[in-house]
């Protein structure tokens, strides 16, 4: 899938993710939106306004929110990141998140935002 596969990959750990992709394109991702972005479960409830407790009890009302993924007191930087086979990038966050595994499809489809 030439679409999303990414040629060159060039991480600024207190700065950005750049891809270059086999399709010619190129995406220059913030930190605070690859993390704000993060696709793990429990960053996408939070995103969507949802209680990652109360999922099964939706007559609940709404918690209210005071932080949103991405939504930080001191500046953010990736500690580590590994490919994930053929298909992804894992990232691990100096707030201690890692649980999002950031499929290029996914990267390539944020990056067109």
């Amino acid at each position: 899938m030439p679409l999303v596969t990414p040629q060159r990959l060039n991480l600024k750990k207190d700065e950005h993710l750049q891809i270059d992709w086999l399709d010619g394109s190129t995406n220059t991702y913030s930190l605070s939106l690859l993390r704000t972005m993060c696709p793990c479960a429990q960053c996408r409830i939070v995103r969507e306004g949802k209680d990652p407790h109360q999922l099964l009890q939706s007559e609940r009302p709404k918690p209210k929110l005071t932080m949103l993924p991405g939504n930080f007191a001191v500046p953010l930087t990736v500690v580590a990141a590994n490919l994930v086979g053929n298909y992804a990038l894992k990232i691990q966050w100096s707030d201690n998140h890692e649980a999002g595994i950031y499929s290029f499809e996914y990267l390539k489809e944020i990056g067109r935002a």
